[in-house]
This record gives C-alpha cells, structure tokens and sequence, in this order.
C-alpha cells in the first residue's frame, strides 16, 4: 500500500491559490501580462508587456473595427456620456467659485449668479440639464449593452464597472440635488434619506453619516457639497480610466450578434 506524502499548509494554500486564479471570476478581471494572472514569469519580456497593458499607451486604438464606428449600432451613448461628464466637470468647476457651502450664504450666492454673475443663469441650466441628460445616457448605454450581448464573456467584468458606474452617475445627480438648498431640495433628501433608514443593519448609521446628526441642517450641506464636488467624482475618475482601458483590452467594442 502506497502512503501520499502529508502536504504542508503552505502548499494547501497555494494549490487555492492557483485554482483561483485560474478560475472564471479572476480571469474575468485580470487580462494576459497582469501581473496577477497564473504563470506569469518575471523576466523582461513580461516586464514589457505589463508596461505596453497601461492604460495611457490605449487611450486610442491601433484599429478600430468597423460596426465600432456605425452609429446605428453603439448609438453613440458611451461617448456622450463621457462627453456630459467633462461638460459637467467644467460648468462645475465655474459654479464653484461663485458657490458657499453654508446655509446662511446658499440662498444669497445662488441670487446673485442668477442675476449678476455672467453667464451664471447659462452655466447653472448648462449643469443642471447636463445632469439630467447623462442619467438617461449612461441608463439607454447600459440598456444597449444589454440587449445586443455586449456583457458576456470576455466583457463580465467590465460589465460590473458600468453598473457602478451607473450607480455613481445617480449619486452624482442626487448629491447635487440638495446643493440650491430650496424646499424642493430639502424635502427630496428628506425622503431619500428617510429611505436609507430603513436599510437593514447599518440603515440608521448610513442616515446620520448622510445627515451629519439627526436631523437635516448646516453639516448636510456640507457633507454633502464636498461628497458632490470631491468624493464622488474622484472615485468616477477612476471607473472611468478603467472601463476605457478595458474596452480595449477586451478586444474593442463588441460587433453585433
């Protein structure tokens, strides 16, 4: 009768480790020359091929496929919403400097762009409606995606930074909501906070971090006005830069069924 050899949990645990990464979920999110991925040798070829992986040496592609262009197929709607996010980011910034997260200085700050600041009335309906507008954009782009098979393999992954993605663009909108601090705005966190109570578990915690106490006041605004100008943003950027660079590493936009 032949004894195995007892294994080491050292050896257990790079057996898991190896079966992981060999599996569907990692190589979903980790493409050929990640680091990351099963086999891979540290010499200077692989070196160079996690390097050529970067997103900056993809921002534009060698080829672009034919139906990648067609207007009828994709539609356009990836890059208009990129296109409202940038529009977004530089009416944004110039309502920022005309713009006082305080309660005692919102309703005088938002009168005098109206009414004296140059173009404030544009640059206000420019952000609001652009804001709008992109809600319904990334949603028709995700409801494309969907319905030609664009989210299956190798695209799952990608597939879930978009539904965050989707998920951030309504933060977006309603983080920017309360900013006018009118009654329109007070009573719509109101109720979508209200709502966040009712969550399971952490429901209560989530409202007063949101809420900067119990009730809504001076500290909702400003949580809410750096959540809206800094945070969210920032964290966007990111999704972003990678679901660009994964359009490319995935082989471009996907062709029609």
């Amino acid at each position: 009768m032949v004894k195995t050899a007892k294994r080491s949990p050292r050896e257990k645990l790079l057996e898991r480790l190896d079966q992981v990464q060999k599996g569907q979920v990692w190589r979903a999110m980790f493409r050929p020359g990640s680091i990351f991925r099963a086999g891979y040798a540290d010499s200077p070829r692989n070196r160079a091929y996690v390097v050529m992986n970067s997103l900056l040496y993809h921002l534009h592609p060698v080829k672009v496929k034919r139906h990648g262009i067609k207007l009828s197929y994709t539609l356009c709607l990836g890059g208009m919403s990129f296109f409202l996010f940038i529009l977004l980011t530089i009416t944004g910034i110039y309502l920022m400097f005309f713009y006082r997260p305080s309660v005692e200085a919102v309703y005088s700050d938002m009168i005098r762009l109206h009414t004296q600041v140059s173009f404030g009335l544009l640059v206000r309906n420019l952000h609001r409606w652009g804001a709008h507008l992109m809600v319904i954009t990334v949603f028709l782009h995700m409801a494309r995606v969907f319905y030609t098979g664009a989210y299956k393999p190798p695209r799952e992954f990608n597939w879930i930074v978009g539904i965050v993605l989707l998920l951030l663009t309504l933060l977006l909108a309603f983080t920017g909501y309360l900013l006018p601090w009118d009654q329109l705005a007070v009573w719509a966190v109101t109720v979508g906070t209200e709502m966040m109570k009712n969550s399971p578990v952490i429901g209560q915690q989530v409202q007063f971090a949101l809420l900067g106490g119990p009730v809504i006041g001076p500290e909702t605004l400003l949580r809410w006005y750096t959540l809206h100008v800094l945070f969210l943003p920032f964290i966007i950027v990111i999704f972003i830069s990678v679901h660009f660079w994964r359009v490319r590493k995935d082989g471009g936009i996907s062709g029609p069924l």
